[in-house]
């Protein structure tokens, strides 16, 4: 009676009812599959028996009719002669080969760098990547094992982290100064690529594609390299300085109790102090504000030279002391 109430499983197949299912074990429970059944893989599957927890046969895409030919090492494993015909149970897994698209990753926290002209800086990116199942058997034996279901969020963690860790040795080898990063974010993807591709095949899978859509400053040394661009766009900080003050003006003239144009004028007259000793630090030559300036050459004596022997005498000396010559 046991034998009669058992199922036997005719067609095994399965379809994906959402995005997002990696691996899916076919329901076997009170069920054995029936010599002679039909076994259905589509082309975005791969599907493999296991048998007392050893895996057995691996199938691909195609229609399959279970007998001792088509399942080799399952024959094989239970010690079945060409003659089997009875049922038998073994577990079937499900993998899904298509592509997982739109995988986002991204540094969590800023990573720190060395860079030819900013020295040791923190840095930060993210992008997307598609990856796909590419050995059913080494992702089962190492991710996903005897689980019903297996989906891509309970994978995305573990690939996010590997990715990071791999793209930080990529930077810290790369040449590319920060500043030109963003002219080869094309090229520094493709070898963050060649870093983790390895690290997905030993999980089964593999990386079929890898964008960095955007790599940046943490917020307070993006505000400082805003700064020196900034710096470097003014130019002539003297010019700079007195086009700020006249753009100041209209402001003061709006500010109550500012007394009006006398306030103004203090103002005008602050802010040309200040562009002029701007202008006076950036000249060579010129004192600073705590300097003392160097006395000015003294005056020339008011005198003259004698006529006759060449003598200097005082200007308003009618003969020369020396030869006594008139002057004139």
């Amino acid at each position: 009676m046991s034998f009669l109430s058992k199922q036997f499983i005719d067609v095994i197949q399965w379809t994906e009812p959402e995005d997002g299912i990696l691996a899916y074990r076919y329901p076997m429970e009170d069920m054995e599959i029936q010599t002679g059944g039909k076994l259905t893989v589509r082309d975005s599957q791969l599907a493999i028996f296991v048998n007392e927890g050893r895996i057995a046969d691996v199938f691909g895409p195609g229609l399959y009719t279970l007998n001792t030919n088509t399942l080799p090492i399952l024959t094989y494993l239970m010690n079945w002669d060409k003659a089997f015909k009875s049922p038998f149970k073994s577990d079937v897994y499900y993998f899904s080969t298509r592509l997982q698209t739109n995988q986002r990753w991204g540094t969590a926290t800023p990573i720190t760098i060395r860079d030819k002209e900013f020295g040791a800086i923190r840095m930060r990116g993210y992008g997307i990547y598609a990856y796909k199942i590419a050995d059913p058997k080494l992702f089962y034996q190492k991710v996903s094992g005897t689980r019903d279901l297996y989906q891509v969020p309970d994978l995305e963690g573990q690939l996010r982290n590997t990715i990071v860790a791999r793209m930080t040795d990529s930077f810290a080898q790369s040449s590319v100064p920060f500043l030109d990063m963003a002219a080869n974010q094309a090229a520094l993807g493709q070898k963050i690529v060649e870093a983790v591709r390895p690290s997905f095949a030993e999980l089964g899978l593999s990386l079929e594609n890898f964008v960095v859509e955007n790599i940046s400053l943490p917020d307070e040394l993006q505000k400082m390299l805003d700064q020196r661009i900034s710096m470097n766009m003014i130019g002539d900080m003297g010019k700079y300085t007195q086009f700020q003050v006249a753009q100041s003006l209209p402001i003061a003239a709006a500010n109550e109790g500012g007394g009006g144009i006398a306030g103004v004028g203090v103002g005008l007259g602050a802010g040309l102090t200040m562009a002029q000793s701007v202008m006076n630090a950036m000249k060579p030559g010129q004192t600073t504000p705590g300097e003392q300036a160097p006395p000015p050459p003294a005056p020339a004596a008011d005198t003259k030279f004698c006529t006759n022997c060449g003598n200097k005498i005082s200007r308003t000396s009618k003969f020369c002391p020396e030869c006594g010559t008139a002057q004139q």
